[in-house]
């Protein structure tokens, strides 16, 4: 019978090696959970910027439509008031005439190529 032979070295490696290789796929694991964590604060960032924008936006819209200036445009393209002193204006057509159609041309798609189609299916998020 052939003896196996045991020696302190050698299990200290294999221990060691066996260390090791935890030590490397614990550091893979936090790897991976640092760079999804570092993917959602760049995320919420954007969100965070985006709704700021939208804020701002939002106030100055506020402080537009309680201006006398857009008061003034509304009654004057919706409301339908006039200012003293102008002369407002009725466009009459004439008598017997149709009124004119004007035709807006549909767009046509194009279609895209095969290999832009599966390009597109694989590929794109």
């Amino acid at each position: 019978m052939p003896r196996f032979p045991f020696s302190f070295r050698r299990i200290a490696t294999f221990a060691g090696v066996f260390v090791l290789f935890l030590l490397v796929v614990e550091f893979n694991t936090r790897l991976e959970e640092l760079n999804r964590l570092n993917e959602q604060r760049d995320e919420t960032r954007t969100k965070a910027t985006q709704a700021a924008q939208t804020k701002i936006a939002l106030q100055t819209e506020v402080g537009y439509a309680q201006s006398t200036a857009a008061v003034e445009e509304w009654a004057r393209s919706e409301g339908h008031y006039i200012r003293e002193g102008d002369q407002p204006v009725i466009p009459i057509g004439k008598p017997g005439s149709a009124p004119v159609v004007v035709e807006t041309p549909t767009p046509i798609p194009t279609p895209l190529p095969n290999w832009e189609v599966w390009w597109n299916l694989f590929f794109d998020k």
